[in-house]
């Protein structure tokens, strides 16, 4: 209880200091950076409820963001209906999309790399259907009107998409602290440690995986509807883009699976990462040389992520007072 109680409290005044930063922040760059990393955490933490806390691996959870951004633009550019409505519809189909292919995957008893390769198939299957219809703007995409206002989730400046990216990664992580502390969540740890053992003690590993899903899959697609509304075009490389599906697991793996604030650690160290070698590295291709070799030395020596590594260093000092005290 102590521990949740501090995590909350450190959560809450992070989340005001984070509210109040563009009050000293004039820097528009400075802003779609810190925006780009909280969305990149958000999508991380989408990724690690299913992957970090149940231990399902998932290639293709770009599918649930592509759906989500598609539907909630076919209503706004085809049946004009606002965007702050859209977002409520891209969530409930990234959900749905999330209970049929998770169905028919744990059903069949995929796990492991067949099951991440299994929605890495859902994915690339769902771009060819994207680009073969007339209503998704096939190859050529779709363009959204800029109509500044909150009921088209548009605004003027980047500091209300800033507060749009600021929100999603707050329900984010409540969603990720509410798992710590439940029975639900509990029951998803079990799944990814032993999932035989968890099912001989009762637990109904089917109908929690596709629960897990579910969330991640609804998570996706209100991901979607933000890109859509921020940039205004959206075609299926995008939208189905194997990038991003790497890159939502990429950061929870590099700053720690299974973890509150693993997804937000691994975002901001690796976009930090990012735009140090890109702005300060002029010989073309070395800034992605450096990028990678810095991705490969976290991976390969923190298995744990960069959390782990926090973790690590606290369980050594709180060995040590005991120690202290023994003596």
């Amino acid at each position: 209880m102590a521990a949740r109680n501090s995590t909350l409290l450190f959560c809450a005044i992070g989340f005001a200091a984070l509210a109040f930063a563009p009050l000293g922040i004039s820097s528009k760059f400075y802003l779609d950076i810190l925006t780009l990393i909280f969305f990149t955490a958000y999508i991380g933490q989408s990724w690690n409820i299913l992957g970090g806390y149940a231990g399902q691996f998932s290639f293709g959870g770009v599918m649930f963001f592509g759906t989500g951004a598609y539907a909630s633009s076919i209503l706004v550019n085809s049946f004009g209906v606002p965007a702050i409505i859209g977002v409520v519809a891209a969530v409930f189909a990234g959900a749905v999309l999330a209970l049929c292919v998770g169905y028919l995957s744990f059903r069949s008893g995929l796990r492991g790399s067949y099951f991440a390769l299994i929605t890495l198939a859902f994915a690339e299957l769902l771009r060819v259907v994207a680009n073969s219809l007339e209503i998704t703007g096939g190859g050529v995409g779709l363009f959204l009107t800029y109509a500044p206002g909150l009921q088209n989730l548009q605004f003027k400046t980047p500091v209300g998409f800033y507060y749009f990216a600021l929100i999603l990664l707050a329900i984010s992580i409540a969603i990720a602290i509410w798992l710590e502390n439940s029975r639900f969540g509990a029951q998803r740890v079990a799944i990814r440690e032993n999932e035989d053992a968890a099912e001989a003690l009762g637990i109904n590993t089917l109908r929690r995986k596709c629960q897990a899903i579910m969330i991640m899959g609804a998570m996706g697609g209100a991901a979607g509807t933000f890109y859509s509304q921020k940039y205004l075009y959206l075609d299926p490389p995008i939208a189905y883009s194997v990038h991003l599906s790497v890159e939502m697991l990429l950061v929870t793996i590099v700053g720690g699976m299974g973890t509150v604030f693993g997804p937000l650690i691994g975002s901001l160290v690796l976009h930090t990462v990012n735009e140090v070698t890109r702005n300060f590295i002029d010989t073309p291709g070395l800034s992605l040389i450096v990028y990678g070799i810095i991705l490969i030395i976290i991976i390969s020596y923190l298995p744990n992520g960069l959390i782990g590594l926090f973790k690590g260093r606290g369980a050594k000092k709180t060995d040590a007072r005991q120690g202290d005290g023994d003596a």
